[in-house]
């Protein structure tokens, strides 16, 4: 895959089948659309292209938005990536493209620099300045300029219609039943290992404390998960605790993951890690031992998660 970051970094010598969005998530609902993408370009006379955005355009355009999002810059790019698009642009969203209008956006983006032969879109897109323009106008212009528009239903993607909003609270729920499902794969997280108070070091359960840069990255509800992580290439399997250790009087949220059969020094190293499964709420022992007592029933429960995969 080609990765551009700005529109005008975009070169092809073949006409597009593009799609354009957040894709935040890139969920179940933005694979229907990848993958008519991917049929439309098998024969090779046109390439696929998607054009998505960075900062998410609320960031911009809501002064007070707080929104987070279900994938950093670099979670989305890997997992467009594996759709097999070949060319991508994160393009940089500010007020100033936020402006333009919908023909404008059209008529100098779309046609002029994509050289768009058909564009595929999911049932609620808007797009121009406001959001004021429509499928009806898009399929206005197409007959304008001379492009094909698709539109994929909400029935086509599922009887319910997913939308990142919707996995964004299942995961700030614990629902993560729902929001894997409606992802079509398990939620990660990807940061480095960093120390922490190597507490659980002698109680019999080191943990790897997670580091994420990136403070725009939706962190699920606090709580104990059985989980998956990669660590070098390699897959373990493990507990993570979301939340603040309140046994012992911690102030500040950590991300820590207990890996099973696992005892290799890996401060500094990248890790991702899937939620696969809440197990419980965080909550305040009143002793080490009885912190200690629970942890082993974590593992025994977060064990028989992993064992139904």
């Amino acid at each position: 895959m080609k990765l551009f970051h700005s529109i005008n970094d975009f070169r092809s010598t073949k006409k597009t089948i593009l799609t354009l969005g957040t894709f935040d998530g890139v969920h179940i609902g933005h694979k229907k659309i990848l993958e008519r993408i991917n049929q439309n370009t098998e024969n090779g006379k046109y390439e696929s292209l998607v054009l998505t955005f960075f900062p998410h355009p609320r960031m911009v355009l809501q002064e007070k938005s707080e929104i987070k999002l279900l994938n950093t810059i670099g979670e989305k790019t890997k997992l467009l990536e594996e759709t097999g698009i070949e060319n991508l642009i994160i393009h940089p969203f500010n007020e100033s493209f936020s402006r333009l209008t919908a023909e404008e956006f059209v008529h100098s983006i779309l046609v002029d620099q994509f050289h768009i032969q058909k564009i595929i879109i999911g049932h609620d897109h808007r797009f121009g300045r406001n959001r004021t323009a429509n499928i009806d106008d898009l399929i206005a212009f197409g007959i304008e300029y001379g492009f094909e528009v698709e539109q994929i239903s909400a029935q086509e993607i599922q009887d319910v219609s997913v939308s990142s909003t919707k996995i964004r609270k299942a995961l700030t729920e614990g629902n993560m039943t729902l929001a894997n499902e409606y992802l079509g794969y398990a939620y990660f997280l990807s940061g480095t290992v960093v120390k922490g108070k190597q507490l659980g070091r002698t109680i019999g359960f080191p943990t790897a404390n997670i580091e994420i840069e990136e403070d725009y990255k939706l962190i699920p509800k606090i709580g104990v998960y059985a989980v998956k992580a990669i660590v070098d290439s390699k897959e373990f399997f493990g507990m993570m605790n979301i939340g603040f250790n309140p046994t012992v009087n911690g102030q500040k949220q950590t991300i820590e993951v207990n890996l099973f059969d696992f005892d290799a020094d890996i401060y500094g190293s990248k890790i991702e890690v899937s939620l696969l499964h809440y197990l419980r709420e965080e909550q305040k022992f009143g002793s080490v031992e009885l912190l200690k007592a629970q942890l082993n029933q974590d593992k025994i429960d977060a064990l028989k998660c992993i064992e139904q995969l």
